[in-house]
């Protein structure tokens, strides 16, 4: 038979359980608007029309460093 002190103690424990999901709902959340934005970040780079007849800014007359 359960006294009062163990209903309390039920309580604490649904309450701590509680807690942890809202933690864990936010945390999920948050990673969630990251990885959307990060992704957005990256589509945007690779939107961008890659122009072949351009030469590199690195690359001097197709000519080989030191060379």
């Amino acid at each position: 038979m359960k006294d009062a002190k163990d209903k309390g103690e039920g309580r604490t424990g649904e309450l701590a359980k509680n807690q942890r999901r809202d933690r864990l709902k936010l945390a999920l959340r948050e990673n969630l608007k990251r990885r959307k934005s990060q992704a957005r970040g990256r589509s945007d780079v690779t939107t961008v029309p890659s122009n072949d007849d351009d030469v590199s800014p690195h690359d001097v007359g197709g000519k080989k460093p030191g060379k």
